[in-house]
C-alpha cells in the first residue's frame, strides 16, 4: 500500500488512538460494558496526553486516503544499570493495532520499523512487547525473540 503515509500521534490524535486501543482490547480479551469502556477511555486519554508530554510514551499512526487505519505506541522507561552500562533505556511497544480490513498489507510492518527506527535514534537498548499469535510471526521477523531471563508476573489486585 504505497499510498500510506506514517506520522507521528500528536495530542489531537489522542482520541482516535484510544478508541484503537479499545478495539485492541476487546479483540483480546473480549468486549466489556460500555460504562467501563467509558471510564477506561477517559482514563486512556489521560495516560496518553501525560505520558507525551512527559516524554515516557510516543506513538506513530498509518493514513490511507486520509483514514486512520494503524497505530503502534512505545512506553519508554529508564532503568538501573549494571557492570556494563550506568543506566539502561527500554521500550515496551503497545497499542499495534490495524484496523481489521487493511490487515496483512504491510501496514504493521512499517509501523513497526519506525518505532524500531526511533527507539534507536533516541538510544533505547531493548524493546519488548505481549502479542498475540496473529502477530507473533511479524515480530519474530524483525528478531524478537524469547526473553533470556525467565518472566513471571504476579497480578496484584483486581
Amino acid at each position: 500500500m504505497e499510498k500510506v503515509k506514517i506520522r507521528k500521534v500528536g495530542e489531537p490524535d489522542i482520541p482516535l488512538m484510544t478508541a484503537a486501543r479499545i478495539d485492541y482490547l476487546a479483540e483480546m480479551q473480549g468486549d466489556r460494558p460500555e460504562a467501563y469502556k467509558k471510564e477506561l477511555q477517559q482514563n486512556l486519554q489521560i495516560y496518553f496526553k501525560q505520558s507525551m508530554l512527559e516524554g515516557s510514551f510516543f506513538a506513530l499512526l498509518a493514513e490511507y486516503e486520509g483514514k486512520v487505519v494503524s497505530y503502534g505506541g512505545m512506553i519508554l522507561k529508564k532503568i538501573p544499570g549494571d557492570f556494563n552500562q550506568s543506566t539502561y533505556l527500554e521500550g515496551d511497544i503497545l497499542n499495534m493495532y490495524t484496523l481489521p480490513e487493511y490487515r496483512r498489507k504491510g501496514i504493521s510492518s512499517r509501523i513497526l520499523e519506525e518505532l524500531l527506527k526511533e527507539a534507536k535514534k533516541i538510544g533505547v537498548s531493548k524493546v519488548s512487547l505481549h502479542c498475540s499469535k496473529d502477530g507473533e510471526p511479524l515480530y519474530r521477523k524483525y528478531g524478537f525473540e524469547d526473553p533470556i531471563y525467565p518472566y513471571l508476573e504476579l497480578i496484584i489486585g483486581q
